[in-house]
């Protein structure tokens, strides 16, 4: 399941039946660890990569980067500039194939002796745009203001991603067709179907982006990153990382601990080399059927908007008719039941799609069919969004399969999602479609990163919603260890995906003074919950 922007995205769907969830997990390792147990040959990969990346890192430096005015198509108004930086395709040739990164960035908006230097975000994903990140200051956003005085904002699209050499794994405008595969099997014949577009998705990947695939890793969006931090100019990395992108700062922090000065990661995906990426997933997807939870009982508080029922059981049952209605005759003869997974999965995702969502329910459930049908099928006429959805969906399985060693035998598949799905059905299924190219993957896959405390690593400000559904909070726990002198900051009875970007004063203000002064609490801090979603 995808991490990326802690804001609703529309979710798309892979080729084989399975959604694109809209904000999760991500990205593993390329980097051998270079602890004492890797084999020399490792140990020798790394080094070569780390001399490389230095090199690539210097001649930025030297080149800097030509801001322009945006490209109209790019949709990203005055003053903010956009530009590229160029990037060895694979670290252990430096002197090898190159690729370009697009960058953009506004700068502060305070005085020049309040000024600290470039904050660089990323989103998520695998597979998430960073490049809206400056509309944060152009739309006057309250909760970054005081960060936006003082920092430039930056933001990049990671390799293989959008503007940055994008890669594609089949035809975006097949992609989006629906309906799709119902992602729960009823029998060995459904799930023979769905191993096949698995496959072939995977042999797509390989068709149109093969020569990305051995190079779409964590540790070289990590490198990448350092390059871009050079080419900007600064000396240390100041970082905002969300969903995915707190596993890149993970990685970055590790390969790169000197090179740190602050960095917030918020959402985060366990960096344990055992999570990366087929355990993640399933953790994900006992997470998600929690907050699944959360939200029919908000609905069933809210009765009187929505008349879904006054318990949790009744708007269930509500679902499960909807979901039976769509397996039976697609609504619309496009939204079927993985269609309606899509949809409906951005609710336990982030509350500001608590109450659109139950709206959509509602007003299919009194007869309006055309609302949902609406919200859930694709727009065949938005090719570009269709190809940024297909772009997306891609640059995840090619980062996830390439990070790390994924199972390849089916009955392990098997035994796990349906043992699984027994008491977690609402994402288990599709989240196994999704990630099933990479028990078929044609490309190398590495081995994870080994995150941890390297010399000169500063303190790490970490934010978590106890209930994450896409993250959940045991990988900010694990991060925090991994990392010593960091601090947690745990958003209690909450469970949004990304939180620094909400309205709560106790999270909103400790990030401030982070960024701004580099404090950090003197002990780990528990916050109240934002404002629940109003109906």
């Amino acid at each position: 399941m995808r991490g990326t922007r802690p804001k609703r995205r529309t979710a798309a769907l892979g080729s084989a039946g399975a959604l694109v969830a809209a904000t999760l997990i991500a990205g593993a390792v390329a980097a051998p660890s270079a602890n004492a147990s890797a084999s020399a040959g490792t140990r020798h990969g790394q080094d070569r990569e780390a001399r490389g990346a230095a090199l690539a890192a210097a001649r930025a430096a030297k080149a800097g980067i030509d801001w322009q005015d945006c490209p109209a198509d790019w949709n990203l108004a005055k003053p903010i500039q956009c530009g590229y930086v160029t990037v060895p395709l694979d670290y252990a040739e430096p002197h090898g194939k190159q690729i370009k990164l697009a960058v953009d960035r506004i700068g502060n908006t305070g005085t020049k002796s309040e000024r600290q230097g470039a904050l660089i975000y990323n989103p998520g994903g695998p597979g998430g745009s960073g490049l809206r990140f400056p509309a944060r200051v152009t739309n006057k956003n309250p909760v970054w203001a005081n960060a936006a005085k003082a920092y430039d904002f930056v933001g990049f699209d990671p390799r293989g991603v959008g503007r940055s050499t994008p890669i594609s794994c089949v035809d975006p405008q097949e992609f989006v067709k629906a309906p799709k595969l119902d992602p729960v099997p009823d029998s060995e014949a459904d799930k023979l179907a769905q191993r096949k577009l698995a496959r072939e998705y995977a042999e797509g990947c390989q068709e149109r982006s093969g020569w990305m695939l051995p190079h779409m890793t964590t540790p070289n969006t990590a490198r990448d990153l350092d390059v871009i931090r050079a080419a900007l100019g600064e000396k240390k990395l100041n970082y905002l990382g969300v969903s995915y992108g707190t596993y890149l700062g993970a990685v970055y922090g590790t390969l790169f601990p000197g090179h740190v000065r602050r960095m917030v990661v918020d959402s985060v995906v366990n960096p344990s080399r055992e999570k990366i990426w087929y355990q993640a997933n399933l953790d994900q997807d006992v997470a998600f059927e929690g907050r699944w939870k959360d939200w029919q009982d908000w609905v069933a508080r809210n009765d009187a908007t929505y008349h879904l029922g006054t318990t949790r059981d009744a708007v269930q049952a509500k679902w499960l008719q909807l979901r039976a209605t769509a397996k039976k005759s697609p609504i619309g003869g496009v939204v079927g039941p993985a269609e309606v997974i899509s949809f409906f999965q951005s609710a336990p995702y982030y509350d500001s799609s608590w109450a659109p969502v139950a709206s959509v329910f509602s007003k299919y459930v009194a007869g309006d069919t055309q609302a949902l049908v609406d919200a859930a099928a694709p727009d065949l006429s938005d090719t570009a969004g269709n190809a940024a959805s297909e772009n997306g969906n891609a640059v995840y399985t090619a980062v996830e399969c390439a990070d790390a060693k994924w199972p390849t035998s089916w009955r392990r598949w098997d035994r796990d999602n349906t043992r699984l799905h027994r008491d977690h059905p609402f994402m288990t299924w599709a989240n196994a479609w999704m990630n099933l190219p990479c028990a078929t993957w044609p490309a190398k896959q590495r081995t994870p990163v080994d995150v941890r405390t390297g010399k000169g690593l500063p303190g790490v400000l970490i934010v978590q919603s106890e209930r994450d559904a896409a993250t959940p909070y045991e990988g900010a726990v694990e991060l925090h260890k991994r990392f010593r002198g960091s601090r947690l900051i745990t958003e209690k009875d909450a469970g949004s995906h990304g939180v620094t970007g909400l309205v709560n004063a106790c999270v909103n203000e400790r990030v401030d003074a982070y960024l701004l002064g580099g404090k950090l609490d003197g002990a780990d801090v528990t916050c109240a919950p934002h404002a629940t979603p109003k109906p």
